[in-house]
């Protein structure tokens, strides 16, 4: 390949419009986005908190069943992973396993800087569900998500124009019901604070007629 071609398709790739990110966007955007999930999912887990999506499935299961978390949370994955290579392209399907293995990276390592010697379950509710919506937010303007339901919202807006929080509100509700099972009633109210803030931030600042990048 010409040094002048090379030139050019580098050029191509840095370079960011209105209507589509660059490279660096991209690399920016998922960085932020996994940085802020992680943070969030950090809070909810120190006020003991439940998940929506597939962690929380994959965590009643391991509940109920005794099977370790990371088989079944693997499992549950692989049809949303494909779903997203078939419908949505190779391009999404790599940053989303960018980001879900840069979150789960984070997620695992911050414990050793961070720690809380008092966390209100309710704060972490709300501050952990705010921060896990932005930096999902962050990574759905970046053509990424976070896996699970996260890809099959952002399916169905792109499809039929429903709101990507909303959907995703409603599979966390779904979840959040099973989980009456496992948890205390005041627990279970905090995660679903989380799980509402966390969506409506979504729903509220994500609308694909309003932000178009690519």
């Amino acid at each position: 390949m010409a040094t002048g071609e090379m030139k050019t398709r580098l050029k191509d790739l840095l370079a960011s419009s209105a209507e589509r990110h660059s490279l660096v966007d991209d690399v920016q955007g998922i960085l932020a986005g996994s940085m802020l999930a992680a943070l969030g999912v950090l809070l909810l887990s120190g006020g003991k908190l439940l998940s929506g999506g597939t962690a929380g499935v994959a965590f009643l299961l391991h509940y109920l069943t005794e099977i370790g978390f990371g088989p079944i949370f693997f499992v549950i994955n692989l049809p949303f992973y494909y779903f997203a290579y078939r419908q949505l392209g190779a391009a999404f399907t790599i940053k989303t396993f960018s980001a879900v293995a840069l979150t789960s990276f984070l997620t695992a390592t911050l414990p050793r800087f961070i720690s809380f010697s008092s966390l209100d379950p309710l704060i972490a509710g709300v501050f952990g569900g705010l921060l896990v919506g932005t930096g999902m937010l962050a990574l759905f303007r970046h053509r990424a998500s976070l896996g699970g339901f996260g890809i099959l919202a952002l399916y169905l807006q792109d499809r039929f124009g429903w709101r990507a929080g909303l959907v995703q509100l409603g599979f966390d509700g779904l979840v959040l019901i099973f989980s009456f099972f496992v948890a205390t009633p005041f627990i279970i109210f905090c995660s679903v604070m989380g799980a509402v803030v966390l969506n409506l931030t979504l729903a509220i600042n994500h609308r694909k007629d309003r932000y178009i990048a690519m």
